[in-house]
């Protein structure tokens, strides 16, 4: 996934941390390709709205609905290819 750096995957990681507060998780108990709903972090519709929130703010990359919010929230990974496709970072 051509954009997509181990430091952009590590702000994330500390992005989903700070703003669900996620006190006790620190980024290495967040596997990059682990599912973020479910049965991974286990995050529900509330931490996918802060994370929108959150994602608008630091990176300016709006998430026009649930449908595509469904396939951005997927994991750490493809939250970062979606920053990177649609903000120029990276």
């Amino acid at each position: 996934m051509a954009g997509v750096t181990e430091e952009l995957i590590l702000q994330l990681k500390k992005l989903i941390i700070e703003r669900l507060k996620l006190e006790e998780v620190s980024p290495e108990d967040i596997g990059t390709d682990d599912p973020l709903f479910g049965e991974g972090l286990g995050l529900d519709s509330i931490d996918a709205l802060e994370l929108v929130l959150g994602l608008e703010k630091e990176y300016g990359v709006i998430i026009p609905d649930a449908e595509v919010g469904q396939k951005v929230f997927q994991s750490v990974r493809t939250i970062a290819q979606y920053v990177v496709d649609n903000s120029g970072a990276g």
